[in-house]
């Protein structure tokens, strides 16, 4: 399977940096907006058979221009959600963005037994994650894409791919509607069952210069702090 994760476009909390992770979350700016309604010119050449969302309108409100392009439905997972700030929910602060930061870094080191400060530890934020992808696999698709979140993606794919160190979620900011490609590794081409290579990252907007919003994009996208 050929996995194409895109974050959401520009919310109002990505351009104040705060950490907003709780459901159902705010919708998108105006550059937000136009930044979603680049997808289906930036995908257009993709075979693209299954379109899928989480459960925060950010992430449907980005989906949906593609979604009418291609003539396919939204599906909604819960499992593909923002990575929970917990009791930082909210916060903009340089302290409260850290500890965020630094706890999915951890995750991403195997240190899956981390909490985040009020919140879930590694082991059950990427199980969910685990869980939606699994299902795309069983059902047979080739090409879907995710619409998902900054830290969520940025966590995952440096996490299951096989062709990169854990520092790579520091190296790789991913800014609003950037996007990471990762196909799956069939076990008799030397994966583990559920293993991944990550094939493409781009860490910008789609849509050229003009839709760019770095510096605006929220703390799940920036690089991490050690």
């Amino acid at each position: 399977m050929r996995l194409i994760l895109i974050r959401h476009g520009q919310t109002p909390s990505n351009e104040h940096h705060f950490l907003d992770t709780d459901v159902p979350g705010p919708g998108l700016t105006e550059l937000g907006l136009a930044q979603a309604a680049a997808l289906p010119d930036a995908l257009g050449h993709e075979p693209i058979d299954g379109i899928f969302a989480s459960n925060l309108v950010r992430t449907q409100l980005t989906a949906a221009p593609l979604a009418a392009a291609l003539e396919l439905p939204v599906s909604i997972r819960d499992g593909l959600r923002e990575i929970s700030a917990g009791e930082l929910e909210m916060r903009n602060d340089r302290d409260a963005v850290t500890a965020y930061l630094k706890t999915v870094y951890s995750w991403v080191k195997g240190d899956l037994g981390v909490y985040m400060p009020g919140g879930p530890d590694g082991h059950e934020t990427f199980a969910r994650f685990d869980a939606v992808i699994d299902e795309l696999h069983a059902a047979g698709l080739k090409s879907p894409v995710v619409v998902s979140h900054g830290a969520m993606i940025r966590a995952w794919c440096t996490a299951r791919a096989e062709n990169v160190e854990p520092d790579f979620i520091v190296e790789n900011a991913l800014s609003n509607t950037g996007m990471a490609v990762m196909e799956s590794v069939p076990a008799g081409d030397g994966g583990t069952p559920g293993s991944w290579n990550l094939l493409t990252w781009m860490g910008e907007a789609v849509g050229g210069r003009a839709l760019r919003d770095y510096g605006e994009d929220g703390p799940a996208g920036e690089d991490v702090k050690l």
